[in-house]
């Protein structure tokens, strides 16, 4: 699971469609949902997206016209940005790129602080943590008083692994934000997270729903937010083998934002965990023509796999495995998903360990220590992965597929009683958190 980075200036600005009458409706069902204890039912949202076509085109034809434009070209990057986290589509990280490092070039930073953290967005969103940190840091001495650097800086941290440093910076966040309107969504999704890590299930969905009843009693509410709300309730959900009420969620989040493919991908998981194979191919096969995604193709292929469909399962773990080629070529954006997809298929597993530890070097993330453990079990080295897997546990997250590596590496290393406990563990919170993995791990363990 990967944490979703969304700026407050972002939120305030990707929205231009207002309906009045709309968000008086939902302000009042907002407030009954609270009442409740609960966040209102799921409705089509506007998209906004020939509006925001309209917007890109201006500014476009804006900066066409005056290169030195700065201000027209963050804004350009804002939307790019936004683009790239509604459809997935990289096109639009290289284009923000491009507008960023334009504003940049055209007034430093130190009296452009827009340009800067659309340029600390585009390296997040391209996995260039490091950079992406320095660069929160220097937001957060440019702009100490404002919660926005804080939340960018949290987010870098968190993805390199350095947990109490991030959870000081959210604090700073807070501390400088509010708990209303947007930046209210933005810090209750932050706890939501720091929860989950830490193995806080209840906590986690009861800070995400606040930030989804939030985003919901706003004037005009943000359609990808509140969808990525709400498939992250699908995800806290799933992640605790409550399967009927992460599909709830999944399909709350296709109402709310037909064909967004965080939730489509996310259905077809969990429609194979209830065993209709069937609907999870055709979810999966819905979310992969969206958008190519390595980790949507290989679990599709598993699926084909499962289903008898050998030659459909072939092609897709070929085009992972493309996938990986131009992933070498063009820097680590889908590194964790192919290493992961190779030890799991027992492919070239010292490949899948040189990508997973020279990622590890500087991404040093829970998941990214589970990524080492399980590569490097593949490739025989059973202390390496040890070692690894005991980071990978260190916060107490309940990761049912954690779990089930942490049983393999034990087995592996002779320690049997350590193995059924990991084992024990995975059945009784996801048993079905991966039809092939979950059958190996019942193989084995009979």
């Amino acid at each position: 699971m990967r944490i979703r980075l969304v700026t407050l200036a972002q939120l305030g600005s990707i929205f231009v469609l207002a309906f009045a009458m709309t968000g008086c409706q939902n302000g009042s069902a907002t407030s009954k949902a609270k009442a409740n204890g609960t966040v209102p039912e799921a409705r089509l949202l506007p998209a906004g997206s020939e509006v925001e076509a309209q917007t890109i085109r201006f500014l476009e034809a804006r900066v066409k016209r005056d290169p030195d434009d700065f201000i027209a070209h963050n804004k350009l990057a804002g939307q790019y940005l936004q683009r790239l986290r509604e459809t997935g589509d990289v096109t639009y990280l290289n284009l923000a790129s491009k507008a960023a490092h334009a504003s940049l070039a055209t007034l430093p930073a130190e009296q452009n602080t827009g340009g800067l953290m659309v340029l600390t967005q585009v390296e997040y969103s391209s996995h260039e943590f490091t950079a992406a940190r320095d660069h929160a840091l220097r937001l957060c001495e440019l702009e100490p008083n404002k919660a926005y650097p804080y939340q960018i800086l949290g987010d870098t941290l968190l993805e390199l692994g350095d947990y109490d440093k991030a959870e000081a910076a959210f604090r700073q966040m807070q501390k400088f934000g509010s708990d209303q309107g947007l930046s209210g969504v933005v810090i209750e999704q932050r706890v939501a997270r720091l929860a989950s890590l830490h193995g806080d299930m209840e906590a986690a969905q009861r800070h995400m729903s606040r930030a989804l009843t939030i985003a919901l009693a706003l004037p005009v509410p943000p359609r990808e937010t509140i969808a990525w709300c709400r498939w992250q309730l699908g995800e806290t959900a799933f992640a605790a083998g409550d399967y009927p009420t992460a599909e709830r969620n999944y399909r709350d989040a296709l109402t709310t934002f037909p064909d967004y493919f965080r939730a489509l991908a996310s259905l077809g998981r969990v429609r194979a965990s209830q065993g209709d194979l069937g609907d999870a191919i055709e979810q999966l096969e819905h979310a992969v023509r969206i958008i190519p995604d390595p980790s949507f193709i290989a679990a599709l292929g598993d699926l084909y796999q499962i289903a008898g469909r050998d030659k459909d399962a072939n092609a897709q773990y070929a085009l992972v495995e493309k996938i990986g080629r131009f992933n070498e070529l063009n820097g680590s954006l889908y590194n964790r998903q192919v290493s992961q997809f190779y030890s799991d298929h027992d492919l070239k597993p010292e490949e899948a360990y040189a990508n997973a530890a020279k990622e590890y070097a500087t991404r040093r993330d829970i998941y990214g220590a589970d990524t080492l453990a399980w590569a490097a079990l593949k490739s025989g080295k059973i202390t390496e992965a040890q070692s690894a897997i005991t980071e990978a546990l260190r916060l107490g997250t309940k990761d049912a597929r954690i779990f089930y590596h942490a049983s393999m590496i034990a087995r592996a290393a002779g320690e049997n009683a350590a193995a059924q406990e990991y084992h024990r563990r995975m059945v009784a919170l996801n048993p079905q958190f991966d039809l092939m993995q979950a059958a190996i791990a019942r193989k084995t363990f009979e």
